[in-house]
C-alpha cells in the first residue's frame, strides 16, 4: 500500500519504510547479505537524483521515476504534487 503523501528522506523511519517498500517490490530480505548489497547500489543512483539541482535524466521502473519526481516537486516547493 502506498502512502498518500511523501515525506522528507531525512528520518530513520522515512528511510526504514522506503527500504522495505523496495524489499517488497524486489522480493529482497533484510537478512540477505546480497539484498543489503542491492539497497547500497539502488541509493547511491537515487540519491544524487533527489539532490540534484537541475532535473535528472530517470531511469528506474516507473513507480520509482514517479516517486523521485514528486519529492522533488515537494522539495522545491512547487505544491503540484500528484
Amino acid at each position: 500500500m502506498m502512502a498518500a503523501g511523501v515525506r522528507p528522506l531525512t528520518d530513520r523511519p522515512t528511510w526504514q519504510a522506503l527500504r522495505r517498500h523496495y524489499d517488497e517490490m524486489r522480493n529482497v530480505h533484510s537478512f540477505d547479505q546480497w539484498g543489503v548489497e542491492l539497497g547500497k547500489v539502488l541509493a547511491q543512483r537515487i540519491v544524487p537524483e533527489l539532490e540534484s539541482a537541475g532535473e535528472p535524466a530517470l531511469r528506474h521502473d516507473g513507480s520509482t521515476n514517479a516517486l523521485i519526481r514528486r519529492y522533488r516537486r515537494q522539495r522545491l516547493g512547487s505544491g503540484s504534487v500528484t
